[in-house]
Parts: structure tokens; sequence; C-alpha cells
């Protein structure tokens, strides 16, 4: 026997469940109803699950890296969200080069850290 995966989402808390689900779409993020009341964000056949559920410990310390082509594209995208005014709560900082990477660590409207790693 083979042991096999076909599919992978993790839950990923949202403040106002709302509001995540508008930050995840302006990202570039496909949304689709997810299961018992929750969201699921997809791009590029990768995906993750919003819950309408918040702890601030598990907010603070949620995080999820995501391997990208171009971290500079992804960081002019999110400064247009952040500029937009309708995520007061969305912080960033600019790309830097981390061992031979370039990163880019958003956070999103109720404090999950997004890491995009080129």
């Amino acid at each position: 026997m083979s042991l096999s995966i076909v599919d992978l989402r993790a839950y990923v808390p949202a403040k106002d469940f709302e509001e995540s689900k508008r930050f995840y779409q302006a990202l570039g993020f496909a949304m689709s109803d997810g299961w018992g009341g929750t969201a699921d964000f997809e791009l590029n056949g990768h995906c993750i699950r919003l819950q309408n559920y918040y702890v601030k410990d598990w907010a603070d310390n949620c995080m999820f890296v995501m391997g990208v082509m171009d971290v500079e594209a992804w960081h002019r995208r999110v400064i247009e969200i952040v500029n937009g005014g309708s995520f007061p709560n969305v912080r960033f900082t600019p790309p830097e080069a981390v061992e031979g990477s370039l990163v880019l660590h958003v956070w999103d409207p109720c404090g999950v850290l997004l890491i995009f790693v080129q």
C-alpha cells in the first residue's frame, strides 16, 4: 500500500469573517463554500480554509509559507490592498533577503502571518 495525500487544507482563523473573506479575495484567491460554515480559498491548486472562529493566541501564532515565483509582484499587490484603505489591520514588511531567499511578511486582518518566499 502506498500512502498519499490528494488534498490538504489548513484551517485559518478569522476575527471578522467577512473582512477576512474580502482580504483573501483581494489577494487573488478564489473563494468557495467550505464545510460547516467555513470558506475555502484556492490559488493555483493550493487551498486554505477560513474559519469563522477567533482566538487571539491562535491567530497570533498561525502562519503559513507560500513559495512564489515573484515576491515583488506580491509586494506590489499588498501595497495596493493596504493603500485601498479597506483593511486597516493588514500589515507587511518590505521584502528582505533571508538565507538566499527573498521573503515578504504579511499579516492578514486578524494577525495570521503569510510568508511569501522566492
